[in-house]
């Protein structure tokens, strides 16, 4: 054990290692800021540099990328309401609102406090219970997933605001568009209406960016023109560490939720930030502030994205299964140097895979001085006057939604997104149950179906063990505490209109 460590610091502790781990977490944050230029890009625009590199120099660089474009995401989704990653759609919900108070600068240290915070357990977690985590996320089959998601689902409340009746509509606009394209299962055409563009669905960055960045456009071009002045937004000052205690137990509880939900292959930050997000809302004092610029909201929703990053890696490392996209580049980046993660690297390469512990680790570190400068540098965007800034914003947008697939068609997609975005914001009707919706419909359908093949059209398999059953009395309880929730805050306003009506 002792002379694995004693190698392990051998192959780490170099200049060069040391200094790409800072380079990629560099490449990644301000990649991510950048909407539509998501971490899955980045990291495989990195593959290419790691050709010519030692193993653990380019695995390394390629997690620096990862972790930097996972928080690079929550940047300009607090400063311009324009997500740089899909994750990051969760942060806009309260870091927004409170850029728009003057309070940006808090927002972003917020985000960067439990961005690090989450990191650093996630990679405890995949240093510590890799095996064990593995073997557990190996265990879900499709009726798993789809229990899973059913519980998932019930995220959509908590984020529907005072009009549950609202919410549910919008959750049910997400799953109708969810549907559109090719079924996974048969392989039959859905309300694709002629158009062989829309086969393969609609992309979800076109989707994200039309509903967050578009409508704040149209929004602010439809209002009446303010005084010079009054366009400036103040930075406000920085997050205090009193100010960040108070959101610590949502930091903790929401790393641990993407540390599961990473070890589960398929996933995503996105599921991980909204249900951390939701239980944070849910065991708050203050739920009613959810959504209007709550620190703590920014912090869970962080939390749960960048808890996801080291739990990815369990199932890549113990298993040789990739837990999403970005792992499956890495995988490639392994196998481009003769190595095979799963059981065997560990009995082959042990001192290795410790480096690479170390190095991990190190990210951490390197997240918060990045992170750092990056609030400094970003944060002036703030203060770009609204006729200067928006239209760079939406420049930004048309080439984020193209630079996905290279695709006009998919330009088309945000417009029309940006119009059914500002119609929900003219009606107050909330887009986050919609995103939920559109994300975890495609999982729900397919799950479903696969469970139903498997099982010959019987319903008994989504019963067949005890994560099912988890999952079951989980969503249960989360329908019960909703169910109590809402008819105190009726039976509350019903005496606050009897107490001021006499």
């Amino acid at each position: 054990m002792i002379e694995n460590i004693s190698t392990a610091f051998q192959l780490f502790l170099s200049f060069e290692n040391i200094l790409v781990i800072g380079i990629g977490v560099l490449i990644g944050t301000i990649i991510g800021a950048i909407p539509g230029m998501t971490t899955p890009m980045g990291v495989a625009l990195a593959l290419p540099f790691t050709f010519t590199m030692q193993p653990v120099t380019g695995i390394l660089l390629l997690l620096g990328v990862y972790k930097g474009g996972l928080y690079g995401g929550s940047l300009t989704a607090i400063l311009i309401k324009t997500p740089g990653t899909p994750a990051a759609s969760c942060t806009i919900l309260d870091g927004y609102p409170l850029a728009q108070k003057g309070q940006a600068r808090k927002a972003l240290d917020i985000a960067l406090y439990a961005s690090c915070v989450a990191d650093l357990i996630s990679n405890i977690a995949l240093i510590m219970f890799a095996g064990f985590l593995a073997t557990f996320a190996l265990r879900f089959g499709p009726p798993e997933f789809f229990t899973l998601i059913v519980f998932s689902l019930t995220i959509i409340a908590g984020v529907a605001g005072p009009s549950l009746t609202k919410g549910i509509l919008s959750a049910c606009l997400g799953l109708m568009l969810a549907t559109v394209g090719l079924d996974l299962i048969y392989g039959t055409n859905r309300f694709i209406f002629g158009n062989y563009e829309l086969m393969s669905g609609l992309n979800f960055i076109p989707v994200l960016i039309g509903l967050f960045a578009i409508p704040e456009i149209l929004d602010r071009a439809t209002r009446r023109p303010r005084p010079p002045g009054a366009q400036r937004q103040e930075l406000g000052s920085g997050a205090s560490f009193a100010e960040f205690r108070k959101t610590l137990k949502s930091v903790i509880r929401g790393s641990f939720i993407g540390v599961i939900l990473g070890a589960i292959p398929g996933i995503g930050g996105a599921p991980a930030a909204f249900l951390s997000y939701s239980e944070a809302r849910r065991n708050s004092k203050h739920p009613e502030n959810f959504g209007k610029g709550e620190p703590e909201g920014v912090a869970a929703a962080e939390a749960g994205n960048n808890g996801v990053a080291g739990a990815t890696m369990i199932p890549l490392l113990a298993l040789g299964v990739p837990g999403d996209v970005i792992t499956a580049v890495i995988l490639g980046a392994f196998m481009i140097h003769g190595l095979r993660p799963g059981p065997i690297l560990f009995a082959e390469n042990l001192p290795m895979i410790y480096a690479l512990f170390m190095g991990i680790l190190l990210s951490s570190a390197y997240l918060f001085i990045v992170g750092k400068v990056a609030i400094k540098t970003f944060s002036r965007v703030a203060l770009i006057p609204n006729r200067i800034l928006y239209p760079i914003v939406f420049t930004l947008c048309v080439y984020g939604a193209y630079a996905v697939n290279n695709n006009l068609f998919d330009i088309l997609v945000m417009l029309c997104m940006g119009l059914v975005g500002f119609a929900m914001l003219r009606l107050d009707i909330p887009v986050a149950p919609f995103l939920i919706a559109f994300v975890l419909g495609p999982l729900l359908e397919d799950n479903f179906r696969q469970s139903l093949l498997l099982s010959d059209g019987s319903l008994s398999i989504f019963v067949r063990n005890a994560i099912c059953w988890l999952f079951w009395l989980l969503t249960a309880l989360s329908i019960f505490v909703l169910i109590r929730s809402r008819i105190r805050a009726s039976r509350t306003g019903q005496v606050s209109v009897l107490t001021t009506g006499g």
